[in-house]
């Protein structure tokens, strides 16, 4: 069957010169690395997703609130 494809023209000079390099036609290693991917089910992998990671308490209590921790984050630092 025949089709369309359209592929960044960087990636189609890189096929053609591996296939130059390998007295391989483009149809053949088009072939080949599609039939690969279909086989072992290689392809894009699917999105990143980050795991909710939640822990149990109220939270940091330190007496004098936020102005506290501040105070104690930047001591000795030019306060």
């Amino acid at each position: 069957m025949k089709t369309t494809v359209e592929i960044p023209d960087v990636l189609f000079r890189e096929a053609k010169r591996y296939a130059a390099a390998r007295s391989l036609s483009l149809k053949q290693v088009m072939e080949s690395a599609l039939r690969r991917t279909l086989e072992t089910g290689r392809g894009p992998a699917p999105p990143f997703r980050l795991r909710k990671h939640a822990f149990g308490g109220r939270g940091l209590a330190v007496e004098g609130g936020w102005e506290a921790i501040r105070e104690r984050i930047y001591k000795g630092r030019g306060e």
